[in-house]
């Protein structure tokens, strides 16, 4: 496997948040294309650090908490609880999950959430994971900042376009997926429904700054597609769109976005 020893102990991490239920050695070292020895070196050198565990049953690897303590520093001082009002009031009016997913480089990373629903099916998922950009409403909305060719781009570097598990609402190809880009660009926001899982829809827009009109993020609301049929998200539209303005102002203040 190519790269510097920093980088095969971050691609170790990143695999193991994805697998709570930890991961055996000989599993990380074929992921990475890695020899067992310079596996092992790099998870004794990360436990020694803190970082990972190993379960003395199973003698699985798994994450400890202390990345995600300092993901809670971080997030402490961020400038997040500059937007926490503005998700919350938008979940209280849409009864549904609201989520924040910041622009960094090349990747859109949800951040911050606040759930709506009270009773019936809750739509929850982790933060703090990449959105996939090909199938989901925040990866539409942020594509529709671009040009087709940039958009296409990054779907590209995310790798296959509809994995397992997607819903039958999914974009099929390239094509259609720059026809739901030209879409969000005429609405001012992006919609799916039954396309990352079956019986969930969600709508989503960008998040500029207020002078220079770049994307710096995006706010989403999903939930069952039951409760979310087009004409709702019609209806859901301008508080939306009116949330997304000014979370564009609080990003000014927060270090999310800067």
């Amino acid at each position: 496997m190519a790269g510097s020893q920093i980088e095969r102990a971050i691609q170790l991490l990143e695999h193991l948040a994805e697998a709570p239920g930890g991961v055996p050695l000989q599993t990380l070292a074929d992921a990475y294309g890695m020899p067992k020895s310079a596996a092992h070196r790099l998870l004794a050198e990360l436990t020694r650090l803190g970082y990972v565990r190993q379960n003395p049953d199973s003698a699985r690897y798994l994450l400890s908490t202390r990345l995600v303590a300092m993901g809670f520093r971080y997030l402490s001082g961020s400038g997040v609880d500059i937007v926490q009002p503005v998700l919350e009031r938008l979940a209280a009016d849409s009864g549904e999950l609201v989520r924040l997913g910041v622009i960094e480089g090349q990747r859109l990373t949800w951040i911050a959430k606040s759930q709506g629903a009270r009773h019936g099916l809750r739509y929850d998922p982790d933060m703090g994971r990449e959105a996939p950009l090909f199938y989901t409403a925040s990866g539409h909305a942020w594509l529709a900042t671009l040009s087709d060719a940039q958009a296409l781009a990054l779907v590209e570097r995310q790798g296959p376009c509809t994995p397992p598990g997607v819903g039958p609402g999914a974009p099929a190809n390239n094509a259609e997926l720059l026809e739901r880009l030209r879409q969000a660009r005429a609405l001012g926001y992006a919609w799916v429904a039954e396309s990352s899982a079956v019986g969930m829809a969600a709508m989503a827009v960008a998040v500029r700054r207020p002078r220079e009109g770049e994307a710096v993020g995006v706010l989403s609301v999903a939930g069952p597609s039951a409760r979310l049929p087009r004409e709702r998200m019609q209806a859901l539209a301008p508080l939306m769109l009116a949330a997304g303005l000014e979370l564009g102002e609080a990003a000014l203040a927060s270090e999310w976005f800067n």
